[in-house]
């Protein structure tokens, strides 16, 4: 699509190729290439991803453009990170993951994580002093990581790197809004 208020922004979403809520990877790509957004999918191997509904049901399978391994960081505006528990808890393990991770926060550029996903950034050790939300389960690890946290619907942080935060599905538009508010140029 061209003629988008996101022409020309590039945005990488990281997942596993087995276990990523569906709603949380499917809305927000969707959404951002319908306003003029590259929007790439990186997972562990080139094999199909198998999206989950609520952790248990399967849904859509997608496609990735390119494996974790292969990935250049430099070359995107704003890391998207999609939760799951399952699919949290296998990025969390996987060092191209955190290494892609560590690479946004490091330069200053914008993540955004949603449900289960901050767990990858405890992992990371990217959270010290940043106030967030995610899935309410995760409240007690990410306060023990340094975080501060909180029950909305959408978290903005601004101190170091922009991190944009959301607790489950039902907060996609939210999450999804404040994602474009950060990438839609001034």
């Amino acid at each position: 699509m061209s003629g988008g208020r996101l022409d020309g922004t590039r945005v990488l979403a990281i997942v596993t190729n087995y276990g990523v809520e569906q709603d949380e990877l499917i809305v927000p790509v969707e959404r951002l290439r319908e306003d003029g957004a590259d929007v790439e999918i990186a997972a562990p191997t080139r094999e199909p991803v198998r999206t989950l509904v609520g952790d248990e049901k399967p849904g859509e399978v997608v496609d990735p453009t390119e494996t974790l391994g292969e990935v250049d960081p430099a070359r995107y505006d704003l890391l998207l990170i999609p939760g799951g528990a399952l699919n949290a808890d296998h990025l969390r393990m996987n060092d191209d993951a955190l290494e892609i991770i560590k690479d946004f926060a490091s330069s200053g550029r914008p993540v955004a994580a949603i449900c289960h996903a901050p767990w990858t950034l405890a992992e990371a050790g990217v959270v010290q002093g940043k106030n967030l939300t995610s899935y309410a389960s995760l409240r007690t690890d990410l306060r023990n990581a340094g975080a501060s946290w909180e029950d909305s619907a959408q978290v903005t942080d601004t101190n170091g790197y922009t991190l944009i935060t959301s607790r489950t599905p039902a907060d996609l538009d939210p999450f999804v809004e404040a994602i474009e508010r950060e990438l839609t140029p001034a």
